[in-house]
């Protein structure tokens, strides 16, 4: 018989499974170069599991600057297809950290809430924008009216869950980033 102890098990293989693919690809991660976009993604204590590596996949096709990773000490990057050797990471203990760095460097801060904000669809982006993702579960750690800074954005949805997975929501951010400022490639017209 399985039962709740056997899941445990399980859970805790594909935990250290996950540790070791991670260690491996981190350092790979050290000689990656910023993209050829000024935006930059933080997720702010999301889950070590899929979602991460999906969203270092999206960073890597849009062509993101960074990302920034607060409170996560680990993923997986098996999700993100080879993503996370291209893509910058930069790691950070508290959102505090991550946010007075990003300010200091000309960057305006976003934060995604359902029903609230602009719709991003009808807002005009600043070069230097800090795209902001939540835990799956329980959103930002932060309060965000502590941080004058951060902005408000909406993604318009029309069902009536009015939820998206954080890593759908970061692709489709990206793409309306990168419909306002991709750079074209004229030797490559495709991309």
């Amino acid at each position: 018989m399985g039962g709740p102890h056997k899941v445990r098990q399980m859970m805790k293989a594909e935990r250290d499974m996950a540790k070791r693919r991670f260690r491996r690809q981190r350092n790979k991660n050290y000689l990656a170069k910023p993209g050829i976009h000024e935006c930059v993604i933080v997720l702010d204590h999301l889950k070590p599991t899929y979602n991460i590596g999906k969203i270092f996949r999206s960073a890597d096709a849009f062509g993101v600057h960074e990302i920034h990773l607060v409170d996560i000490d680990f993923f997986d990057p098996a999700p993100g297809m080879g993503a996370f050797k291209w893509v910058p990471a930069i790691f950070h203990r508290n959102f505090y950290s991550c946010y007075t760095s990003l300010i200091s460097q000309g960057y305006m801060p976003f934060i995604l809430e359902p029903g609230k904000g602009k719709p991003v669809t009808g807002t005009v982006l600043p070069l230097k924008s800090a795209f902001i993702f939540g835990h799956e579960e329980f959103g930002i750690s932060f309060e965000p009216d502590l941080f004058p800074h951060i902005k408000r954005l909406t993604i318009p949805q029309f069902g009536k869950s009015q939820s998206l997975n954080v890593s759908v929501a970061a692709s489709i951010i990206l793409y309306e980033y990168t419909r306002q400022y991709g750079i074209i490639d004229k030797n490559n017209p495709g991309s």
